[in-house]
């Protein structure tokens, strides 16, 4: 089983080398928006060799790229475009389904590239030289930098990792480039005698992520600081645009990456001690796709104060990075992480399975159960629903042997099959016959 991360080397360039490779990169920016408004005066086309027949003499002619970076350029650009009629074709059945009113308004007008990071092919754009030295390719030819980083990514592109395409990220704040080089890692496929344990894992606001296993150990990761941080970024967020002046907008983008890194951090913080703690685990994880449009909630004139509060809480919070950190630090740490339907698991009660809105009351931090009178921490709850889950994907896996990694949403008799299934497990073993296969 292969699994990708992300090596980032910092280049120590000199003067003449750092000005190079800065030119280099807003060519190729310019080069991105010049194709872009290219295809969106041809019908908003997505078609990757279209656009390079059609475009790639311009490339080569108005901004000078070497040959390579010209076919990126379409290739990039026709990404970018298909990515962006996905999101309107899902918005459309969003709409059709109720879930939302508004339009999707990414193809109105041809996408702006700002941010001038470029993309090199391993071993025709760059390529990796004795002593910790990197070759790459600019418009005025190849120029030899030295770098430095991570020992580990280091000694893994010496020691032959997969190397892959690469990005020239430049750090502006700091007048600093970076290569961030794409490693491709063998690991161990994963088995049911090796994935023996499993664990659930529920994110929320008021605690970023609650992880409950069926063997009774519990642990929380509260968000209450990170979130009055968020909350302070917001707030000033709100003050520098209603200002709306230049320096403003300079604040504005400082803050963004602020509020990013501090997020980015939390994250990885909270998944490494997730996967330390539960190593060769079959880690569940809510399936949130599509949540914000499933979601019922008041938006506009119609919330208070309180309810737009909430609101920018649900979705500000990066729980699909959290999901992914989870995920590949798993994979190298010999866990797995799994997507299990999200379906009620803060309603249902795991120990009679009753399902109902009245189990949340007032939608708080408590939950009590309606039918058995079991109280319990809403988002403990939640965890427990997701492990049993989890535990439920591990039975089949071991009976098929095939590991579902998502849930099946190909019909609604799929989903009816799979949640009539979750509503007969209990967390209790006196209860219900199905953790009996924990002990195989």
């Amino acid at each position: 089983m292969k699994q990708t991360i992300t090596a980032k080397l910092k280049l120590q360039t000199d003067p003449t080398q750092f000005v190079a490779l800065r030119e280099t990169q807003l060519a190729y920016r310019d080069a991105l928006n010049y194709v872009s408004h290219y295809s969106f005066a041809h019908g908003k086309t997505s078609n990757r060799r279209a656009l390079q027949h059609a475009c790639y003499d311009e490339i080569r002619l108005l901004f000078g790229l070497p040959a390579q970076m010209a076919c990126n350029v379409p290739r990039q650009v026709g990404a970018t475009y298909k990515t962006l009629w996905t999101k309107a074709r899902h918005n459309a059945q969003a709409r059709k389904a109720g879930w939302t009113r508004k339009r999707f308004k990414g193809l109105d007008q041809p996408p702006k590239y700002v941010s001038p990071t470029l993309t090199y092919n391993y071993l025709r754009d760059y390529g990796f030289k004795q002593e910790q030295q990197v070759s790459i390719l600019t418009l005025q030819g190849r120029i030899v930098v030295p770098y430095r980083g991570y020992e580990r990514h280091v000694a893994l592109i010496g020691q032959g990792a997969t190397i892959g395409a690469a990005k020239l990220w430049h750090d502006k704040p700091h007048k600093q480039f970076y290569l961030l080089v794409s490693l491709e890692l063998e690991v161990e496929d994963p088995t049911p005698e090796t994935h023996s344990q499993v664990v659930g894992v529920d994110v929320d606001q008021r605690y970023l992520a609650v992880t409950a296993t069926p063997t009774g150990q519990t642990s929380f990761y509260p968000g209450k600081q990170i979130r009055a941080k968020a909350d302070h970024y917001a707030r000033l967020r709100k003050r520098l645009q209603k200002k709306g002046t230049r320096s403003a907008t300079r604040r504005l983008l400082a803050i963004s990456g602020r509020e990013r890194r501090l997020k980015q951090d939390r994250n990885h913080l909270i998944s490494r001690r997730i996967v330390d703690a539960h190593s060769q685990s079959l880690i569940g994880l809510e399936d949130l796709t599509h949540i914000r449009e499933r979601t019922k909630r008041k938006r506009g004139k119609k919330a208070s104060e309180k309810q737009r509060r909430a609101n920018r809480h649900a979705s500000s919070w990066a729980f699909a990075e959290l999901h992914g950190y989870i995920g590949y630090k798993a994979l190298l740490s010999g866990s797995m992480a799994i997507k299990v339907d999200a379906y009620h698991t803060s309603q249902a009660c795991p120990r009679c399975g009753h399902t109902s809105l009245g189990n949340r009351p007032n939608k708080g931090l408590l939950f009590v159960c309606q039918e058995c009178g079991s109280r319990l921490h809403a988002d403990l709850i939640g965890a427990r629903n997701v492990a049993l889950r989890t535990l439920l994907t591990r039975q089949d896996w071991v009976s098929t042997g095939i590991l579902s990694v998502s849930p099946d949403v190909s019909c609604e008799e799929a989903k009816a099959q799979r949640r009539q299934r979750f509503r007969e497990l209990r967390w209790s073993t006196d209860t219900s016959s199905r953790l009996s296969a924990w002990s195989d």
